[in-house]
């Protein structure tokens, strides 16, 4: 099979890697000093599964040189998400399927708009693992896929991509309310990735504070509230759930603090923004995800500032 993984941080390098092994034609699309490393180099992975070597892909930019592919895995961060949706022309083709496997709730839909529905799927990754230097990426633990199509049953295309991933050895499974997996994932993304930014903490020393904690689990009321409007229930065994899953983490760094620490723009508002827009919406208060928000948003501008003087 023919795969383009749009966007090679840790997650698309992980996930590439383990297709590329398994026999797969892939390409990489990434940029930076991490694509100037891959290029001369290729692509290494190092973990508990084991050290990986890729070397045998094609390491890009610029997705023309991929061509039609089968497969694309959506890997971009959810504020470049409409842009790199714009850039897919080149590798679709009649039967190509795109994954998202992004933070957030609404980035499938982003990419459905241009694409259409029955080309696009909803995927949620449990990963822990960070791009270490450029071209390498550092597998901690996880690495399981949990997907669905944005409506409707699974057909025998969405069929044959669980096959796919499983064949390579990714813990994958299809879900029939991929939606509710999303928002699941949220009432762990919102608290978490704010508060280890704002406090510059992993999720042992939050789990470890009794103040932290309770302002995570009032994050994810809100969280709650908001999935709501949106017909989903969330309930209140799995805020519980996601603080025990926080504690079995150890000192992990979630995604928006390694963003935050590499100076790069962070993720607040596919996190915290559409908490805080859905339940205006609805006329109600989100004051926890809303000074998240504002505090966030405070950070990245300065980030942005930085990165063009």
């Amino acid at each position: 099979m023919r795969i383009a993984v749009m966007g090679t941080g840790a997650v698309g390098a992980y996930f590439g890697s383990r297709l590329a092994a398994a026999g797969h034609q892939l390409a990489f699309i990434a940029r930076g000093k991490h694509l100037d490393a891959m290029r001369l180099d290729g692509l290494r992975i190092s973990g508990p599964h084991g050290n990986s070597h890729i070397k045998d892909a094609l390491f890009s930019a610029d997705p023309v040189e991929s061509g039609v592919v089968d497969l694309i895995l959506f890997c971009v961060k959810s504020y470049d998400t409409e842009t790199a949706a714009a850039a897919l022309g080149p590798m679709i083709g009649h039967h190509t399927m795109i994954l998202s496997l992004q933070n957030g709730v609404d980035n499938p839909e982003k990419i459905a708009r241009v694409w259409g529905a029955q080309r696009t799927l909803a995927g949620v990754v449990y990963l822990a693992g960070q791009i270490s230097v450029p071209g390498v990426m550092l597998h901690s633990a996880g690495g399981k896929i949990i997907f669905g199509p944005l409506e409707g049953g699974a057909d025998a295309t969405t069929k044959s991509v669980l096959q796919t991933l499983v064949e390579a050895h990714i813990p994958a499974e299809l879900s029939r309310d991929s939606h509710r997996v999303q928002w699941t994932k949220l009432l762990w993304n919102a608290p978490f990735c704010a508060i280890s930014c704002l406090t510059r903490t992993d999720t042992q020393q939050i789990v470890e504070s009794e103040t932290l904690t309770r302002l995570a689990l009032d994050c994810m009321a809100e969280v709650q509230a908001a999935a709501l409007t949106r017909g989903i229930e969330l309930s209140d065994e799995l805020r519980d759930e996601a603080v025990a899953f926080s504690k079995g983490l150890g000192e992990f760094k979630p995604s928006m603090l390694q963003d935050l620490e590499a100076r790069k723009p962070l993720e607040y508002e596919a996190l915290n923004g559409i908490v805080v827009k859905l339940l205006h919406l609805a006329g109600k208060p989100a004051p926890i995800n809303q000074t998240f928000y504002a505090m966030l948003r405070h950070l990245d501008e300065r980030i942005r500032e930085e990165a063009s003087s």
